[in-house]
């Protein structure tokens, strides 16, 4: 698990861009900072953490990694391939290919495993509902289980996407039932899966009914057409314009 100071670190009621707060600066305006490509960088990520404390030592030979991938059960496509389609190196692929092996044997991560990471990296709160939402915004043919692929695809939006990548990503991470639509009961659920996980811990202090003054304050700004609904156009427009939005997006990374 992570150090405790490092838990503490990300606990931090700006994630949610709080009233009052200002994450980025104003010259930065809202553009989004492209994060370094730095195995440090990578590292903030809970997944990744996860991932890479239980991969090989990196003085093991890497060269066999293609043999390794196919030896599971559900082979991942060749790491060309996924090269392609991610933003990670190819010794990028190989280390979390390693670690997935090693955590998942079958191949295939469950709901329950991502309960244990976010109780792990979070355990001065109650991550299980987040750690539900999150399953299944990864999980996108609903089947109950997760491929390496589907992993890495997802963690390469999370953590290297363009801005429009990401926030459709997140949209898809608030339309709980996937029908297309945001609905204030839908933000409200995931709100709350966070302030649940952060804990008491926070600062500042996160009020009960911090979540709802929250939604309401997005949703007022996002449904433009006061149809009680956020539409994926609605969503993408109101975010890139918005700054207080855009710096709690981008804050919402500490959470993946």
């Amino acid at each position: 698990t992570c150090p405790r100071k490092e838990v503490m670190k990300v606990s931090d009621g700006s994630l949610l861009g709080e009233p009052g707060r200002t994450p980025l600066s104003k010259k930065e305006g809202v553009k989004w900072q492209r994060p370094r490509l730095t195995r440090q960088a990578l590292m903030r990520c809970c997944l990744v953490k996860w991932i890479l404390s239980s991969a090989a030592p990196q003085g093991s030979d890497s060269s066999d990694s293609e043999l390794e991938l196919s030896a599971v059960r559900h082979q991942p496509e060749g790491l060309d391939q996924l090269q392609a389609q991610t933003k990670f190196t190819k010794k990028e692929l190989q280390s979390l290919y390693r670690g997935f092996k090693n955590e998942c044997p079958t191949g295939l991560v469950d709901e329950d495993t991502f309960k244990l990471i976010y109780s792990q990296f979070f355990p001065q709160g109650d991550a299980t509902a987040y750690a539900h939402f999150l399953f299944n915004a990864f999980d996108a043919d609903g089947s109950g289980a997760i491929r390496f692929e589907d992993f890495v695809v997802g963690l390469s939006i999370l953590l290297r996407g363009t801005v429009h990548e990401k926030l459709k990503w997140a949209f898809n991470l608030y339309d709980i039932n996937k029908d297309g639509y945001i609905t204030k009961e839908e933000m409200l659920a995931i709100m709350k899966s966070i302030y649940d996980m952060m804990g008491r811990h926070t600062y500042p202090i996160l009020r009960e009914e911090a979540p709802l003054e929250h939604v309401e304050r997005f949703f007022q700004k996002m449904d433009r057409n006061q149809d009680g609904v956020v539409t994926i156009d609605e969503f993408l427009e109101t975010c890139q314009k918005d700054e207080n939005i855009m710096s709690s997006m981008q804050l919402f990374e500490n959470v993946i």
